[in-house]
C-alpha cells in the first residue's frame, strides 16, 4: 500500500470513484506538464459537449455491429453470461456488470467500455510516474471530467493525496455544484479551471439544461477566497457569441482580481463521430468552427475590460 493510503485508516484506499480516461503529459489543462484525470458523471447536458462517453455516471458498454466478425469470445469470457449473438448482432441482458471482460478479449474492438471503476491507489501510482515532469516544468494533476464536483468524496481524496506528494493541483469544473460542496473543493485547490458558459440564465438552461445561478456563485465565492482561476469559455457561434453575452461576461470576469487570464475555445464538431457510437442524438449539427477572424474579434472585446484573453488552451 502506498506511504499516503497507509498513513492513516486503509479506508481511504477502498474508495473508488469512475473515471473515463487518463491523459499523460497533457500541456493544455493548466500550466507546465499535467496528468489529467477525467472523471465521468456529468449533470450538464450542454449541446456542444464533446466528450459523450463523460456523461453517464456509469460505465457504459459500446458495441459496434459492424466491427463484429461473429468470433464468441465474448459469449465464453462473460461471467454473468449476458452475452449471446443474434441475427442483429452480439446482446447484452441485465445480468451485465460492466466488468469489461468481453472488451479485453474482443479481437475487432467491436465491443469497448467508456468508464472505469477506480480506486484512490490506482490513480496514485499513475500520478507519482510523472513527478519528474511536474517538478521540471511547474506542472501537476489536473482532475476534469465530466464533473469532477460529481464525486466530491473521491476527489477530496485525491487532491489530499496531491498536497501529500508536494504535486500542484487543478481542478477543471463547469462549478455547477451546491455551495458546500463546492467551499470543500475549493480549499484544497491551487488552480480553477473555471467553465463558463454564458450569462443569461434563460439561455444557459436551454443550453446545457440547468441553471447558471449556483454556477455565478461559485465563482463569485472563489473570489472572495482568493482562489487562482482560469476561466475556460467554449466559442459557440450563435449561441453565446452575441455582443450582450460577451459584454456582460467581461463584466463579471473584469471584477473578479484572482482571475488569471480567460482561454477562449473554439467549438469544433469532431466528437459527431461518438455521439453514433452511443447512439446519441448531437445538438449541433448547423453548428461551424469560428474562424481566426470571429475568434479575434471576441478575445479583443474581453481585453477591453483589462483581461488576460488566450486563444485555445
Amino acid at each position: 500500500m502506498h506511504r499516503y493510503l497507509s498513513s492513516e485508516s486503509d479506508k481511504k484506499s477502498h474508495m473508488k470513484g469512475t473515471i473515463f480516461d487518463i491523459k499523460r503529459y497533457a500541456i493544455n489543462d493548466g500550466p507546465g506538464i499535467r496528468t489529467t484525470i477525467f472523471f465521468k458523471g456529468c449533470p450538464m447536458s450542454c449541446l456542444w459537449c464533446h466528450n459523450p462517453e463523460s456523461i453517464n455516471s456509469k460505465p457504459q458498454k459500446i458495441y459496434e455491429k459492424d466491427r463484429c466478425i461473429g468470433c464468441l469470445e465474448c459469449i465464453d469470457v462473460c461471467p454473468e453470461k449476458a452475452i449471446s449473438l443474434t441475427g442483429q448482432g452480439m446482446n447484452t441482458d441485465k445480468n451485465c456488470v460492466r466488468c469489461g471482460k468481453c472488451a479485453q478479449i474482443c479481437p475487432s474492438e467491436a465491443i469497448q467500455i467508456a468508464g472505469r471503476r477506480v480506486d484512490i491507489e490506482d490513480i496514485i501510482q499513475i500520478i507519482e510516474k510523472d513527478i519528474l515532469f511536474y517538478d521540471e516544468s511547474k506542472g501537476g494533476v489536473t482532475f476534469s471530467g465530466g464533473e469532477p464536483l460529481m464525486q466530491a468524496d473521491f476527489l477530496c481524496e485525491l487532491l489530499d493525496a496531491c498536497e501529500y506528494l508536494d504535486i500542484h493541483r487543478a481542478v477543471d469544473t463547469s462549478g455547477y455544484a451546491d455551495l458546500p460542496v463546492f467551499k470543500k473543493i475549493i480549499k484544497k485547490t491551487d488552480l480553477l479551471l473555471f467553465d463558463l458558459k454564458m450569462i443569461n440564465d434563460e439561455k444557459h438552461r436551454k443550453f446545457t439544461g440547468v441553471s447558471n445561478e449556483s454556477i455565478i456563485k461559485n465563482l463569485k465565492f472563489a473570489a472572495e477566497k482568493q482562489i487562482d482561476t482560469i476561466i475556460r469559455i467554449p466559442v459557440i457561434p450563435g449561441i453565446n457569441t452575441d455582443d450582450e453575452n460577451i459584454e456582460k461576461t467581461g463584466c463579471i470576469v473584469s471584477s473578479i482580481p484572482n482571475v488569471l487570464s480567460i482561454c477562449l475555445l473554439p467549438y469544433h464538431d469532431s466528437a459527431k463521430g461518438k455521439y453514433r457510437r452511443f447512439a446519441m442524438k448531437y445538438g449541433l449539427p448547423k453548428v461551424v468552427t469560428p474562424n481566426n477572424f470571429q475568434m479575434e474579434s471576441i478575445a479583443g472585446k474581453l481585453r477591453s475590460f483589462n483581461l488576460k484573453v488566450n486563444i485555445g488552451g
